[in-house]
């Protein structure tokens, strides 16, 4: 524990067991809120292609997803500056210049 405190510098092993709680219901909702858009653009299980885009629609659903459930567990700070720094790797840092 001591260890990921100092890694996410958060001080509580409450604010430790909330942030896990977020990942959990995040990635579970993100599947289950991209199912009807995976359906809407038609992706049909068995081609190549679905596992690609699959995870291409999810990926995104779960980035938004993850700062609006982390706001509500009151995380916001800690989710929105993870979000800043993972688009920064993607190159996409220019956004919060």
């Amino acid at each position: 524990m001591k260890r990921l405190k100092d890694k996410w510098g958060i001080d509580s092993n409450l604010q430790i067991i909330i942030i896990l709680i977020v990942f959990s219901i995040t990635g579970s909702l993100s599947v289950f809120v991209a199912r009807p858009i995976i359906e809407f653009v038609g992706l049909v299980k068995g081609t190549w292609y679905y596992w690609p885009a699959r995870i291409l629609i999810i990926f995104p659903v779960y980035q938004v997803m993850i700062v609006i459930i982390g706001a509500i567990f009151g995380q916001f700070k800690f989710f929105w500056n993870m979000q800043k720094k993972i688009l920064k790797r993607m190159g996409l840092g220019f956004l919060f210049d």
